[in-house]
């Protein structure tokens, strides 16, 4: 399967070049164009040759997918998911797999399976609103990140801390622990909430900007008209 990034690092499009009988699953949305030669069918997240996608209707993350097939020839499907960003290409291996922020989840192959990891991040530890995806299999996964992504390689024992909102990706061979801000001054006070300790061996994949950040930016600039409407 031939792919391409186009437009990085602000406005990143994932253009895929299929041939006939090729597959490629989309996040449900993600799509803006596609020959007419492929087919597109939409299914849930549930068991199915893919392997198990177990998801749930938690987060921004849709419940659908959408498996983008050239039945009548070869054609191209354009794929892009962030409002500004980059796309990343993560390559999943029997023995490399990923842990994935499921905002960031835009499209894989087939035999990459994706499944939520219920330890740690969904048992209320990891908060924010985040949920993390385990991916597994063989094959390509696309992510996409809100600004530039910042890649970081760990040593064995080398550990890294990431602002919850800021992490998108990292190694399934990499441990992880959630965690406070500092103490509870830090939390409270400091603007970051809850973090991720990270210890290798593995790569750290990291956004540059804060949804949360940004979202609270237009609210100053949206509130006083919000305001003045409602006296």
């Amino acid at each position: 399967m031939k792919y391409e990034i186009k437009y990085k690092p602000a406005y990143s499009m994932l253009v895929v070049s299929l041939e006939k009988g090729e597959t490629i699953t989309g996040e449900a949305g993600a799509m803006t164009y596609m020959d007419t030669a492929i087919e597109p069918h939409t299914r849930k997240r549930e068991k199915s040759l893919l392997g198990s996608l177990g998801m749930s209707i938690i987060g921004r993350q849709s419940f659908w997918v959408n498996d983008y097939t050239a039945v009548a020839g070869p054609g191209e499907v354009g794929l892009v998911s962030a409002p500004v960003g980059d796309i990343e290409t993560l390559e999943v291996k029997p023995n490399q797999g990923y842990i994935i922020q499921k905002s960031a989840y835009i499209a894989s192959t087939q035999n990459v399976d994706l499944d939520i990891k219920w330890e740690g991040f969904t048992k209320g530890l990891f908060g924010q609103g985040l949920f993390m995806i385990k991916v597994t299999g063989n094959g390509m996964l696309f992510i996409n990140t809100f600004g530039a992504v910042d890649k970081h390689t760990l040593k064995p024992g080398q550990t890294m801390i990431v602002d919850n909102f800021h992490l998108v990706a990292f190694s399934d061979t990499c441990n992880y622990k959630v965690t406070k801000f500092g103490g509870l001054k830090e939390t409270l006070l400091g603007g970051e909430g809850l973090v991720t300790q990270i210890t290798g061996p593995g790569d750290i994949y990291i956004q540059t900007k804060n949804l949360k950040e940004f979202v609270d930016w237009l609210w100053t600039l949206i509130e006083p008209r919000v305001q003045s409407r409602a006296r």
